[in-house]
Order: C-alpha cells, then sequence, then structure tokens
C-alpha cells in the first residue's frame, strides 16, 4: 500500500509520453517568454501609456511562463512586480504590498492548521472513522459514499492535494480487499477499482469549491474583489454558494459511479475487519488530536461568527461591525493557528501541539503565488491596462450582460484549468473578467465568482491537477476513462456554477 508521502510524490509522476509533452512545453515557454516580451515592450502601441505598455509586456511574459510551466509557478508569480519595479511601472512598496495581504494571513493560518492535521493523524482518524460506522457495512456503494464523502469535506478545510494523497492509500486498501472477496468478477472490481480513484481526484477537488480556504483560487477571486472592486465576500456568504454546488456536484458523482461501476457489484469482504485493524492502530484519541480539533473548531466559529449575526438579524448592529473590525478572517486563522503552539501536549517537557519545525513545511509557494498574482492584477488596474483591454475586448462582444460575461469567464477559465494549474487559472482570468465586466458597465461579482469556481474544475488529464496525477499513478485508471468522465463533470459544473451564480450572487452581496 502507498504511504501518504509516496502519494505526494505520485503527483509528478506521469506517463512517458506526458513526461515529454511537458518537456516539450516548457522548452517553448523558455524561448517564447522573452520573445513576448520584448515584442510586446518595443512594439509601438496606440493608447497605451509607457507604463501601461510596459505592464502588457510583463503581465504576457508571467502568462506564458506560466502555461508552460517553464519555470516554477511561484518563481513566475514573483517575476511580475519584480520586473514592475526593475523597470519603473511602480516603486517597491506599491508593488510588493499584497505580499503582505491580510489575506495571505488567512492562507498562513489555515495552512498551519491543516499542517496538525497531517501531523497528529487527524485526517485518517476522520477518514477511518467515517468507514467504520455500521450503516457503511459491506455495500460498495456505501463504502464508495462515504469514502468520496470523506473526501469532499476534508477537502473543504484542506489543500486538495494533500487531501487525495491521504486518501489514496485507504482506497487502495479498500479494493485490494474488494479484489480477495470478489471471485471471478475481474471486470466488475476494475470498474470499481476506477470509480475509487477518479472520485478521490474529484470528489476533493469539487469539496475545495465548498469554503474560501478550501482551494487557493477561492481565496484569490476574494481578494482580487475586494482589493480592486471594493467587494467584500464573507466566509460564510461564500459557503452560501459554494456549499450547495458541492452538494450537486457530489450528488451527480454518485449517481454517475453508481450506474457506471458500482451498481450489481457484490459485498467487499473484509473491509469492516481491515478499518477496524485501521483503527486499533490509530489508538485513542490523544492530546494533540483534540488540540488540533480544538483549535480548528474554534477557527471555524470565528469564521462562520458573521453569518450567524446576519441570520440573527444583527448583522448590522454595533457588535457586528466591531467584530468585522478586530476579527477579518485573515486574523481569525492565524489565531487558529498560534492556539496550536501554545496548547500543549507535555507541559513539562514543553512539548506543544505544533512546533515551528513542523509549522514551517506549509507550502510556501502557494502563498508567494498568491501574493504575485495579485500584485500582478492590481498593476494592470492602477497603471490603466486593464481599462484598454476591458474596453478592447467588449468591442468584440455581442451580448455584454451579467449572464453572458458569467458563462463567458466560467467556460473559459474551466478550458484553461484543463492545461493549467487552477491557483495560475484563477491569476490570469480573473482580472481580466473585472477589467471588461467594468467596461461593459457590468457588475464584475458574478463573472469572477463563476471565472473563481471555474478554475478548479481540470478533470480531463492527468496534468491538469496534482490529484488527477496521484491516482492516475495508481495504473486503475485509462486515461480514455479519466477523459469521459471529467468532460461530463466539466459540463455539468458549468452549468450548475453559471446558475448558481447568477441566481444567488445578487441575493447574496
Amino acid at each position: 500500500m502507498q504511504t501518504f508521502h509516496k502519494a505526494l510524490e505520485a503527483s509528478e509522476t506521469y506517463s512517458p509520453a506526458e513526461e515529454q509533452f511537458n518537456r516539450r512545453r516548457r522548452t517553448v515557454g523558455m524561448v517564447l517568454a522573452p520573445i513576448v516580451f520584448f515584442g510586446l515592450w518595443l512594439m509601438p502601441m496606440n493608447g497605451l501609456n509607457p507604463q501601461a505598455q510596459t505592464m502588457a509586456a510583463i503581465m504576457a511574459l508571467v502568462i506564458v511562463l506560466w502555461l508552460s510551466e517553464a519555470l516554477p509557478i511561484a518563481v513566475t508569480a514573483m517575476f511580475g512586480p519584480l520586473l514592475a519595479i526593475v523597470l519603473g511601472v511602480a516603486p517597491a512598496a506599491q508593488a510588493l504590498a499584497p505580499f503582505a495581504d491580510p489575506i495571505i494571513f488567512l492562507f498562513i493560518g489555515s495552512f498551519i492548521l491543516a499542517q496538525a492535521m497531517f501531523v497528529h493523524g487527524v485526517d485518517r482518524r476522520i477518514a477511518y472513522t467515517a468507514l467504520s460506522m455500521p450503516a457503511v457495512g459491506t455495500s460498495p456503494f456505501r463504502i464508495l459514499l462515504v469514502y468520496a464523502g470523506v473526501c469532499a469535506f476534508l477537502s473543504m478545510w484542506i489543500s486538495n492535494t494533500a487531501t487525495t494523497a491521504m486518501m489514496f492509500p485507504i482506497g487502495l486498501s479498500i479494493i485490494g480487499h474488494l479484489a480477495r472477496g470478489a471471485k471471478g468478477h475481474h471486470e466488475q472490481v476494475r470498474s470499481f477499482a476506477m470509480a475509487m480513484m477518479l472520485i478521490t481526484s474529484f470528489a476533493a477537488s469539487v469539496g475545495g469549491m465548498g469554503t474560501p480556504v478550501g482551494t487557493p483560487p477561492n481565496l484569490i477571486g476574494i481578494g482580487m474583489l475586494e482589493k480592486i472592486v471594493g467587494a467584500k465576500i464573507s466566509f460564510f456568504s461564500w459557503m452560501a454558494i459554494g456549499v450547495p454546488l458541492v452538494a450537486l456536484l457530489f450528488g451527480y458523482l454518485m449517481v454517475q459511479f453508481y450506474f457506471s461501476s458500482v451498481r450489481g457489484l457484490q459485498a467487499v469482504e473484509g473491509n469492516a475487519a481491515m478499518v477496524r485493524d485501521e483503527m486499533q492502530k490509530l489508538g485513542r484519541v490523544t492530546r494533540a488530536q483534540r488540540n488540533v480539533l480544538m483549535a480548528f473548531a474554534a477557527t471555524v466559529l470565528l469564521w462562520v461568527l458573521p453569518g450567524v449575526f446576519a441570520l440573527a438579524g444583527m448583522g448590522q448592529s454595533a457588535l457586528a461591525q466591531r467584530y468585522a473590525q478586530s476579527m477579518p478572517e485573515g486574523v481569525a486563522a492565524m489565531v487558529g493557528a498560534l492556539m496550536l503552539f501554545v496548547l500543549p501536549v507535555d507541559w513539562r517537557a514543553r512539548r506543544f501541539t505544533i512546533s515551528w519545525d513542523d509549522a514551517v513545511k506549509i507550502d510556501w509557494g502557494i502563498v508567494l503565488l498568491y501574493g504575485g498574482g495579485l500584485a500582478v492584477g492590481e498593476l494592470a488596474f492602477s497603471t490603466g491596462l486593464a481599462r484598454e483591454v476591458g474596453e478592447s475586448v467588449t468591442t468584440w462582444l455581442p451580448v455584454q450582460s451579467t449572464l453572458s460575461l458569467t458563462v463567458i469567464f466560467t467556460l473559459a477559465a474551466i478550458v484553461l484549468s484543463e492545461v493549467a494549474s487552477n491557483t495560475a487559472s484563477a491569476n490570469m482570468i480573473i482580472p481580466i473578467a473585472i477589467a471588461v465586466s467594468q467596461a461593459a458597465g457590468v457588475r464584475p461579482i458574478e463573472p469572477v465568482l463563476g471565472a473563481t469556481l471555474g478554475a478548479s474544475m481540470g478533470f480531463m488529464m492527468p496534468i491538469s491537477t496534482p490529484p488527477n496525477a496521484i491516482v492516475y499513478s495508481s495504473g486503475y485508471v485509462p486515461i480514455s476513462q479519466m477523459m469521459r468522465h471529467g468532460i461530463w463533470l466539466d459540463l455539468v459544473a458549468f452549468v450548475l456554477i453559471v446558475g448558481l451564480v447568477t441566481i444567488m450572487g445578487p441575493v447574496l452581496f
């Protein structure tokens, strides 16, 4: 059975053909990026001031490098603001300010909480506790339902890659038990194995859309709306759209895999015994695990309390406004993270729930990627480049309404997410969505939310997301099946995102 760390390594494992494609893509990016940069920088452009033209060249360079992944995407994100400083687009204080944006601390705090869950095995305990419920039994469908539900729930709070890597070996164990107990039904077993692997990736990616901290594109969209548009999207109001979307997509996945892979399959003999064995290995709930759950629960409460005030009719009260000022989401996340450093595991030994050595293992690349993407987006608006791009694009659009722009940018984000990382896709699409919406005189919130949620798609190829690459490495998922199931999920998600955003957006924001 593969371990958590081996599964994480699998996120970078591709077939020889895919490796060759990636090498060629990176080579093209290294050559094309400077050509595009110098071409736009030196080309005469009427209507653009020198700063806007320079920023256009920088953005083109960043986009090519993001699409080709010729450099690590976090490194590319830093390239943009640093070039803007060197080439005189903006002073350092302005260009680098987004790296200290309050949402950066929401990233850091939530990542530290997730790291504590890994360190102390809270995530595995949640998974095996759910699978050990009597109602699950030996039914393949109920096993798949609960397993996928755990994937989606965990991914609402920790990264989809980490969720997939953690659940991956558990799924392989269940497949192994099914294979031993279903002699003579090899085709059905392989069909179930494919469903188990695909739903590991799909449910984790879908679950991430449920909360602002579930996946980086969510916070990118929220951050750009607040910084550029001045629109505040609270934790609770995001969940009012995100959770129904997750529930609908999850329901679709279960129906899809029931009819395609699970119906008529025999009981999974030995599954209950396997789960009991794993629960025994985990032992009793430790003090560290209780501390992690306490810090996590306190953080979630701080995040959703403004929504509770609103539901109680106190949204505009002095208490609610004071709370919003003193406890924004980033501060709430850091409060939860700091609790881990002061809640003791062994007071005499001065051991606390998390050590600094464990805390610094969070994904700092995503933090830098967010800061760089927000910086490039803000500079595009401050130089006037975004306004010019928005006005140019609107002249090509036959219809300029909230619905049409939401459809366009949701679809563009989904397509782009198939060939680029979801975080890079969000950084590229969202500033354009804002600029075009403003130029068309349309409220940007709905098109931006559509683009943000669409950027979390990318289900068709192993290279689309790390979760896809992880499950593809199992050998149970033919690429043709990933594409077939993935494109249907993309289409269903597109319809649901556009529908929910355009219906609920005006009500919530």
